[in-house]
C-alpha cells in the first residue's frame, strides 16, 4: 500500500513539474493542409522559420502532439484546454464536422475535461484526461478510436475509449496504444493489426471471399492488453506508422510491428537484424545489462525509424535514417549529438527535432520548411544542425508531423526575441476559433514571409515536378478513397521521398559539432533574431 501511495505521489509531482514547464508554441512547415504529402494542389505559404500563431499568443502551452503520418496538430494549455487545427477530412479535429481549420481552435466538447496528454494518427486523435479517462475522434475504419465499435467509420466528435486509469497514449498511422496503471495491463492497443503493430501475436489476416485470394485484416476496435507484457510495467511508448517501441520500468526496450521498408531493401525498423514483421513484443538486445534506458530517457518513432537515449544520454537510432544510403539494421549511436543533454525529441515522416541544452537541433529530408532553417537556410540536411533563430532559447517540448514541426519555448529566457518572430494569422477568419486574450502584436510579417515562401516554392517547382514525388507519403491519399476499400486492405507503404538533400543557397544553419558540447566563445553576444539573412556558414554537403 505504501508503494502505491509513493508511486502516486511521484506521479503528482511529475504532473506539477510538467505543468510549470509551459511556454510559447512555435510552428514551422506547410500550411496547405489538403496538399501536404500529396501530388496535387499548390504548395505555397510554407512557414520556413519558427513562427508564432496568433490565436495562441501569450497562451501557456504545456504539451503539443502530432504524428509521423499526421497533417493535423494538437496543443494543450496549462488549464487543460485542447486546441486542434489542420486537415480534417475524417473529423480528426473533434469539432463535430469535417471543415479544415487553419487556426488553433478549442475543442468545445472537451472543455468539461482537463486534458493532459494527446496523440494523433493519420486521421484520428486520442486524448487523455486528468482523471485517467481517454477520448478519441476521427477515422475509425480500423477501430483505432478504441470505442469498441466500427459501426461509425467517422466520429467527428469525441467518443469514450474503453480504457481506464490511462496515463499516456501514442498513435500510429491507423492504430493506438494506451499506457495504463492497471496491474497486468500496463499497455493496451487497438486498430489495424496488418503488420503485427498491435502486439497480440497475429495480423488478423483473412480472405475476403472463400473463392478469392484478396486479403483483408480484421479490425481490433476494443483496446486489448498485450498478454506477453502482462508481467512488465510499460512506462514509455512511441508509435511509428506501423511499428511500436516501448520501454519497461527496468529500462528494457521492446519493439514490434513492421520490420522492413518496401521489402526490397534492408531496413530493420525494429532493431533485431532481421527483415520480418514481429507480431509480438521482442526485446532489443542492445539495451540490456549496462546500457538499459534511464527513467528520464527520450523515446521517439518516425515513419520508418526509431530512436531513444540510453546510458549517458547517448542518442541511438535505427531503421531508415536517410533517403539514400544504407539503413541501420540495429541501434547505433548518433555521434553528432554525443555530449549533448537531450531533453526532448520527436520524429516526423523523415525529419527529426531535438531540444538539447540551450539549442534546438533538426535534420532530415524536408519539403515544406519543417526543419526551420529559414528562407536563406538549406531545405534538407543529412546531418544534425542548429536552428539558428532559436539558439539560446530553452526548448521545453517538440512534436513532428508530416511536413510540419512544433516547438514549445520557455519565455523566461527568450526576452523580447519572441516579439521579433513572425506571426501567422491563418487563412480562416470565420471558423469560430476561440482566441484567448493577449496583447496586440504590432508587428505582422506574415505577408512578407508568405511572399518569400511563395518565391522559394516557384524556384523549386521544376525540381519538384521531376522528383520521385510519388514516394512522398502517398499513404495519405487513402484518406480520400479509403471508404471504397475493404476493411484493413493493404495500403501503400511509402513514407518518405527521394528528394535532394542539397541546400538552397548560402546561409545554411550551423552544423552541430561532433563529440562534446559546441564551443561557447561565440555565444557571448547573441545575434538579433531579426537578422535572418545575416552572415552564416556555407551549407554542409550531405
Amino acid at each position: 500500500m505504501a508503494a502505491v501511495e509513493a508511486e502516486k505521489k511521484v506521479e503528482v509531482e511529475e504532473e506539477q513539474e510538467k505543468k510549470e514547464k509551459a511556454g510559447e508554441l512555435l510552428f514551422c512547415g506547410g500550411t496547405c493542409w489538403d496538399a501536404i504529402g500529396r501530388r496535387k494542389g499548390s504548395i505555397e505559404g510554407n512557414l520556413v522559420s519558427p513562427t508564432r500563431l496568433r490565436p495562441l499568443l501569450g497562451v501557456n502551452i504545456r504539451f503539443v502532439a502530432t504524428g509521423c503520418a499526421s497533417c493535423h496538430c494538437v496543443a494543450l494549455d496549462v488549464e487543460g484546454r485542447c486546441y486542434t487545427w489542420g486537415r480534417n477530412e475524417k473529423g480528426q479535429l473533434g469539432h463535430g464536422d469535417t471543415l479544415q481549420r487553419d487556426r488553433p481552435t478549442v475543442v468545445s466538447e472537451l472543455l468539461k475535461y482537463k486534458v493532459t496528454k494527446a496523440a494523433s494518427g493519420r486521421s484520428h486523435t486520442v486524448v487523455v484526461t486528468a482523471d485517467g479517462n481517454s477520448l478519441s475522434f476521427g477515422w475509425n475504419k480500423h477501430g483505432q478510436l478504441g470505442s469498441g465499435s466500427v459501426r461509425n467509420e467517422i466520429e467527428s466528435s469525441p467518443v469514450r475509449c474503453l480504457v481506464s486509469e490511462v496515463k499516456n497514449t501514442a498513435c500510429g498511422a491507423d492504430f493506438t496504444a494506451w499506457l495504463s496503471s492497471v496491474e497486468g495491463a500496463s499497455i493496451l492497443t487497438a486498430g489495424l493489426p496488418q503488420y503485427g503493430q498491435l502486439g497480440h501475436g497475429t495480423d488478423n489476416e483473412y480472405n475476403t471471399k472463400d473463392s478469392s485470394v484478396r486479403l483483408a485484416y480484421e479490425a481490433q476496435p476494443r483496446p486489448k492488453a498485450i498478454a506477453s507484457l502482462a508481467g512488465e510495467t510499460i512506462v514509455k511508448v512511441a508509435c511509428g506508422a506501423n511499428h511500436t517501441v516501448a520501454v519497461d520500468s527496468n529500462g528494457f526496450v521492446y519493439t514490434w510491428g513492421f520490420g522492413g521498408y518496401g521489402r526490397l531493401v534492408l531496413n530493420i525498423l525494429l532493431g533485431h537484424r532481421e527483415q520480418k514483421d514481429e507480431w509480438s513484443p521482442r526485446r532489443v538486445d542492445v539495451f540490456q545489462r549496462h546500457n538499459v534506458l534511464p527513467p528520464d530517457a527520450v523515446v521517439s518513432a518516425g515513419s520508418v525509424n526509431s530512436a531513444c537515449t540510453a546510458a549517458g544520454g547517448q542518442l541511438y537510432m535505427w531503421g531508415k535514417i536517410k533517403t539514400t544510403g544504407d539503413d541501420w539494421m540495429y541501434p547505433k549511436p548518433l555521434m553528432d549529438l554525443s555530449g549533448w543533454n537531450i531533453r526532448c525529441m520527436d520524429s516526423g515522416s523523415m525529419h527529426h527535432f531535438v531540444g538539447a541544452d540551450s539549442s534546438c537541433i533538426s535534420w532530415g529530408h524536408a519539403q515544406y520548411g519543417e526543419l526551420g532553417f529559414g528562407p536563406t537556410g538549406q531545405k534538407s540536411s543529412a546531418t544534425p544542425k542548429k536552428v539558428d533563430i532559436l539558439e539560446g532559447m530553452h526548448v521545453i517540448s517538440v512534436a513532428c508531423g508530416s511536413g510540419l514541426s512544433m516547438v514549445i519555448v520557455d519565455r523566461t529566457n527568450a526576452g523580447d526575441r519572441l516579439d521579433q518572430l513572425d506571426v501567422y494569422d491563418g487563412k480562416g477568419s470565420g471558423e469560430g476559433s476561440e482566441e484567448p486574450e493577449s496583447k496586440t502584436v504590432a508587428k505582422q510579417t506574415t505577408k512578407k514571409g508568405a511572399v518569400k515562401a511563395s518565391n522559394n516554392s516557384k524556384k523549386r517547382k521544376k525540381s519538384k515536378d521531376s522528383s520521385d514525388s510519388e514516394d512522398e507519403e502517398s499513404d495519405d491519399d487513402d484518406s480520400e478513397n479509403g471508404e471504397e476499400q475493404p476493411n484493413g486492405q493493404a495500403e501503400k507503404k511509402s513514407q518518405g521521398g527521394k528528394g535532394s538533400n542539397r541546400g538552397q543557397g548560402k546561409g545554411a544553419a550551423k552544423p552541430v559539432r561532433g563529440r562534446g558540447r559546441p564551443p561557447s566563445a561565440n555565444k557571448s553576444s547573441q545575434p538579433p533574431p531579426q537578422a535572418k539573412t545575416g552572415k552564416r556558414g556555407r551549407p554542409r554537403k550531405s
